[in-house]
Formats: C-alpha cells, structure tokens, sequence
C-alpha cells in the first residue's frame, strides 16, 4: 500500500485534495503538520498526527514537524468557543524542546537519508516580519470575505459566544497560511496535514500558494478521534493522558490502552500503531475467538508504551499490573518505586500504622484485627489463614500469630495485606 492507501485502512483520512495522491506517487514529497506548543509536553490527542508523519516518512517521503512557537502566541480558534491563554516566550522556548524529544521517538531526526525529519519554529521566520509588512505582502492576497467564509470562523461569529472573535484570532487562518507558502517556498513543501479541524486554515494556505506564487499545494486532515461510546477520546477523570511521566507515570499510560472496549482497541490499534494489516487482522481474529484473553488490548498497549517510554517501562508497568490481576510474587512486589505502588494501588483501602509498634514487632492476627480493620474478628481471619486466604505482602501468611516487624515493609514505609484473591489493603508506617 502507498502512503494514502495506508491511511484510508486505518482510518485516518477524513478529507483529501484531489491531486494529493498523485504528487505523492510522483516524487519524494515534504508535507507537514502544525503542533502548538501549549505545554512541555504532548499528550495522546497529539498522537494521530504524530502518527500521520511517522507513516509520511515509513513511505519514503520527508516529514515536517512545525511547532508553533508564533502561532501558539495567538490561539487557533478552529472549533473552539473562546479564545485561549497567551504564553510568552520563554515559556514556549521551553515547551518545543520539550516536544522536540518526544517527536524524536517517532520520526528520524538524525539520519543521512534525504526523507529525514525536520523540525521547524515558525517564530523563527515571523519575528522579524512587521505587521505593515505583512499586511502589504501576505494580507493583500486572501480577502476578508474568503477568511470569513470558513466554518471555523463562522461559529465564532454566529452568536454562539457572547464575547465574539478577536482580530488576533481572526488574524490566525494568514498567519497559518503563511506558514505553508514559507515552507513551500524555502523548503519546497507541498503538503499539510492535521486534523478535520484545521481543513480551512490548511486550504487558505494553499490558496495563498496559488496567489502568490502560482503553484499547485495540497490537503489532508483526518478526523477527530473519538470513543465508541461517544465520549471525548484521550480524557480521564485526572485529566489528559500525557506523553511525559513527569505527568502520566508509564504504569498509568499503559493502563489507559489496556482498558480500551473491544471496539476501541480495533481501531485505535490501526491508528495508534504502525504494525501490518496482516498483523492486526491476526490479532483481531484472536480477539473474536478469545475476547476474554484481550489479545487487542494487551498488543496496543505493549506498542504505545514501548514507543512512547521503553521496553523496561512496559515490562515494569506488565509487573506492576500483575500484582492486582496475576500471580505475581513478592519479589514483583518489591521492584515497585513508592510512585507505582500507590498509583496500583489507587482506591485500596488504606491504614496508617504505627513505625513503633512495628520495630518491636507485633503479632499478624492483631494487626489485622485490632490495630486495622482488615478483618472483622480473630475468629474470621484465624479461618482464612487455615485456608490459605491471607497473604501478606505477596506471600502466602501460615500462622496467624506471626510477628510482622520492621522487615516486612516495602521501601521502609507499606505493608501490603491481601484476604482472599481480590481484597487489597495497604498499611501504611508512619
């Protein structure tokens, strides 16, 4: 498959230029694709375009990685109800480096090869560009009536938002079409790519190319990801899913896909993933024939955390995972850092207990019953410990009388005492 095929398979083209497939068969083709650099850090909702480029370049033509740093002073107002909060410089200096090492995960920054990656700031050719300058050279070419006639635009004027559109946004769709003929012009780039949103900036560029100079440029957006259910993809009830740890640790990252529906995985597996149709349609076969094994879940999240983090922050957060729903051991257990070990175990009920007692040791069946409330009575937890129900920190607990002291606790701090397969309860020194 072409680089267009691919990304009608997988469900990432919701419109194209008539034109685009043929310049891309032609020749090796720059096309790029616009990232505002709002944080020091993407999150998923960034990943389809990211992913757009990592396909752009797999296919042998060069990707071109724009971040925003003029732009990103404004705010785009493409399907947005207000305008956004302005950063500064040195706050969006900070964030494209930041993003800089992420998007080298994806794409081929250092390579000889002539399709290697570029990234580019278009604060770098539009600081020293006057505003009479621009008005005389750029605005000139694209009337106001053409700008007015995009849906992004349109919404914001409709009456929907009482306090209506700055100049400074509507000023965005030029600036964003400048940025295109600039890349056109200095680089020789023929294509932008973005999401559905972005469709009319993206066009007044192309537009803008045809006035100014004559030439011929192209389109391709795809559509807004959402969930089966219809819900806002890449939210969680703390918030946005972050590529950085400082903000979503790797366990929480491949959790995230790990839960996906069934429906979700089949799709976002194509999207989110580079592997060959021949591997997904595998793995979507074993997915109908063992949905309980969740080979689509499990896959999904093994890639995007390798490719986001690594192969050890996958094989830590598959442990991790393992001490609520596997067999896992008391050495897993103890591999955990203090951040994991609360995350895992989030929303377990929880007891604070005393450093003291615990030097001095004190018996299984009265810190359980007495000093917590693991169990109800001596009676119930001397019954589970015949059974072979009570596991402390991962192993199985064989007296109930057994003293438990300083040397049990995870890390200096947590104990972790489990009753029956699925009852967690972390005790906490202090």
């Amino acid at each position: 498959m072409n680089f267009v095929e691919e990304l009608r398979w997988r469900g990432m083209i919701q419109e194209i230029m008539p034109g685009t497939e043929e310049q891309l068969q032609k020749e090796l083709t720059s096309g790029y694709l616009g990232i505002d650099p709002t944080a020091d850090s993407l999150h998923i909702g960034h990943l389809v375009g990211v992913m757009i480029l990592k396909h752009f370049q797999r296919a042998g033509h060069r990707p071109i990685a724009l971040i925003g740093g003029a732009t990103g002073m404004i705010g785009d107002p493409s399907m947005k109800s207000q305008e956004r909060n302005l950063l500064d410089e040195k706050t969006l200096r900070h964030n494209q480096e930041s993003i800089k090492k992420q998007l080298a995960k994806f794409l081929d920054f250092e390579s000889d090869k002539p399709n290697k990656a570029l990234l580019v700031n278009n604060y770098d050719w539009m600081k020293d560009f006057t505003f009479l300058d621009f008005i005389r050279d750029i605005g000139k070419h694209i009337t106001v009536n053409y700008m007015m006639a995009k849906d992004s635009v349109k919404k914001r004027l409709s009456g929907e938002s009482a306090d209506g559109m700055s100049f400074t946004e509507f000023s965005y769709q030029l600036l964003q079409g400048y940025d295109f003929l600039h890349l056109y012009s200095e680089l020789g780039c023929r294509i932008q790519m973005g999401g559905s949103d972005q469709w009319g900036n993206i066009t007044t560029g192309t537009e803008l190319i045809r006035r100014k100079t004559g030439g011929e440029a192209f389109a391709l957006v795809c559509p807004l990801i959402t969930k089966a259910d219809g819900t806002k993809f890449g939210k969680t009830e703390s918030g946005n899913v972050w590529l950085d740890r400082r903000y979503t640790s790797p366990y929480k990252f491949y959790q995230f896909w790990l839960n996906v529906s069934d429906d979700d995985a089949a799709k976002y597996i194509k999207i989110f993933t580079a592997l060959s149709k021949e591997e997904i349609d595998a793995l979507v076969h074993a997915q109908k024939e063992a949905p309980h094994l969740r080979p689509l879940q499990k896959k999904l999240a093994e890639e995007l955390t390798i490719m986001v983090h690594s192969v050890e922050d996958y094989e830590a957060a598959v442990s991790a995972s393992g001490i609520l729903f596997g067999g896992s051991t008391a050495d897993a257990l103890k591999t955990l850092d203090e951040e994991t070990l609360l995350q895992v175990f989030e929303g377990v009920p929880q007891f604070d207990v005393s450093k003291v007692e615990l030097e001095d040791g004190i018996a299984a069946i009265d810190l359980l019953t007495q000093v917590t409330t693991v169990f109800p009575s001596k009676g119930e937890m001397r019954k589970m410990v015949q059974a072979g129900g009570v596991m402390i920190n991962k192993n199985k607990l064989e007296n109930s009388d057994e003293i438990i002291d300083h040397s049990y606790l995870i890390d200096g701090k947590y104990i972790l005492a489990q009753k029956g397969k699925k009852n967690y309860y972390l005790l906490i020194a202090k």
